[in-house]
Formats: structure tokens, sequence, C-alpha cells
């Protein structure tokens, strides 16, 4: 990317946010902090009215705004993508919301760019897997949730647990969304649990927006996966699958953590990182018979103890 259209895209950022700090900008394009304290001269320079503090970050001076922006091809492809992955992996309200908001976006593209999208609109989609759950749709639970996080309200649940295949209700206070192995899930301060959970929207039987509003004090969700995730030990495991045979696996390679697969010839060397090495030896048993274990030896020892015990 040249200077100036970098300088560009860091106008447009500024106009995005209310504080954008240097360290956000310099790894956004990838520049060191020196180079950005130039570019954010030089936009000074030019006119450009940015207020900026020290251990804070840089914002533009109230009512100034840019003439609209034109996007390139790129971006409306990407727009376009977006719009197909949130059409079938969030709820019918969610979808609605970001037609809208595309529809907008089309209105200022040239017309060569909105031939674009219709000629291309019909070679992209989506499929939903045999495994993925829309939630229900009448909940309208992504714009409840992504609500309760911005107002910090209080949200009160009716939920079914899978673990103890109970129904309880609950009152909890929401940390963020994100989607993992073909679910959307919920972190969430729970006040019956006195914890941090994780709910699955599709077992969601009820979502209601209280009046209440919780002090705010939480981490941020990201700061809350990187913590969650540091606490599973994962193993590596290492599979040789036979060539011919590999196909068999299906996407359940993925669920069992797969990270990397190498040909081999005769055999696909398949490379996991396993959060359980139980759970991962009683789907070895599953495929014994077209897979050999290279790693670990404690991964052997355990398929050797399950095989003895059902008289494999």
């Amino acid at each position: 990317m040249n200077r100036i259209d970098r300088l560009t895209a860091i106008l447009i950022q500024l106009q995005s946010r209310r504080i954008v700090k240097a360290q956000d900008i310099a790894d956004r394009y990838d520049i060191s902090l020196r180079t950005v304290y130039r570019d954010i001269r030089a936009l000074e320079e030019s006119g450009v009215p940015i207020l900026g503090e020290a251990g804070v970050g840089y914002s533009l001076m109230e009512g100034y705004r840019l003439p609209p922006v034109m996007f390139t091809r790129e971006e409306a492809l990407a727009f376009l993508t977006a719009e197909k992955l949130v059409e079938k992996l969030t709820d019918p309200t969610n979808s609605r919301n970001f037609r809208s908001a595309m529809d907008k976006v089309r209105a200022v593209l040239r017309t060569t760019e909105k031939d674009l999208l219709e000629h291309i609109d019909d070679h992209i989609e989506v499929l939903n897997g045999h495994h993925f759950q829309l939630t229900n749709a009448d909940l309208n639970l992504h714009q409840s949730i992504l609500r309760g996080i911005a107002e910090n309200k209080v949200l009160r649940l009716k939920y079914f647990s899978s673990y103890k295949q109970e129904k309880t209700e609950r009152s909890i206070e929401p940390v963020g969304i994100f989607y993992l192995g073909s679910h959307w899930h919920l972190v969430a301060w729970c006040r019956m649990r006195k914890d941090y959970r994780d709910f699955r929207l599709d077992r969601i039987a009820g979502l209601t927006i209280t009046d209440e509003v919780f002090v705010p004090g939480h981490p941020s969700l990201k700061a809350y996966l990187k913590e969650y995730f540091k606490e599973k030990e994962l193993t590596e495991v290492v599979l040789h699958v036979q060539k011919e045979k590999a196909a068999y696996l299906g996407d359940q390679k993925y669920f069992n953590g797969l990270v990397s697969e190498k040909d081999l010839g005769n055999a696909i060397e398949m490379v996991f990182m396993a959060p359980s090495l139980e759970g991962m030896a009683r789907w070895y048993m599953m495929i014994c018979d077209i897979a050999e274990i290279r790693l670990p030896a404690a991964l052997k020892s355990r398929v050797k103890e399950l095989s003895r015990f059902l008289g494999v």
C-alpha cells in the first residue's frame, strides 16, 4: 500500500471509531509507531482536525466528516461474501438488518461494481452442514444479546443444559458472543452459578432484556477466550491415515483438533492438537483399521487398554 492510500485508509479508520490508538494503526498497516506519527502529522498539515492525547489515542474533531467513500472491487466482493455468511449463520432478524445495510453500501457503488455484485451473487453460496443448527428464529437472539451488551442490561435466560439434561431460568450479565464448532456461543456472568458460563444459542429457549443495569467490569470477550483456551491443555497427536480412505473421516477430523495434513504418498499424516487424550483414544477406536498412531506413546497405551477392556 502506497502512502497516499494509507493516509486515506487511516482517515477512514479515524472516522469509524471514537478513539483510535496509534498501536492499532501500526498493527493494521504493519508500520512502525514513528511512521504512524508522521502520517498523523501529514493529515493534520493537510487540514484534517485530529485530536490526540498521550496514552489515549487519536480522534477526529466532532462534526468533521469525509465525503461519501467509493469502495474498491475487492471491498465490494468482501461485503457480498459477508452477506452470504450472515444470511446462513445468524438469525433472520440479524440477516435482514445486514441486507438493509448492504443496500446502503450498494447505493454508493459505481455502476461497474453494482454489475459485478449482480454477476457474482449466484457464484457464492454458504451451505449449512447437517451438524449446524439455526437458533429459534422468533427469539432474535443475536440482536437482543448485542443490545444487552451495549446497554449493560441484565438478561433473563431460559436454558436447556445438555450435560445435566435440565431446564433452568437464570439472570446473566452478557460479555460477548462467538462462533465455534458450528454453533454460536454466549459468554456471560451467571448470577445463579456465580461464575462465567458458556451458553450455546441453539439451547436457549427464551431470552428477555430486563430493565436492570449491571455495573461494567467484566473482561472483554477476547481476554476471556484467551484465558479460557490457555487453561485447556492440548496434546499433539500424529496419525498416519491410509490415503485412499482419508476422506472417510469427514468433518470429524476437524472436531478432534486437526491442525495440518501432509501427503506422504500412500498415507496422509494428520497432526491434531487434542483437548482430550481420552476422547481422541475413543475416536481412534472407530478408525483404527485405516489409521496408525505415530505420537504420542500415551495415546497408544490408552488405546491398548480400551482394546483389552472391550475384548478386541
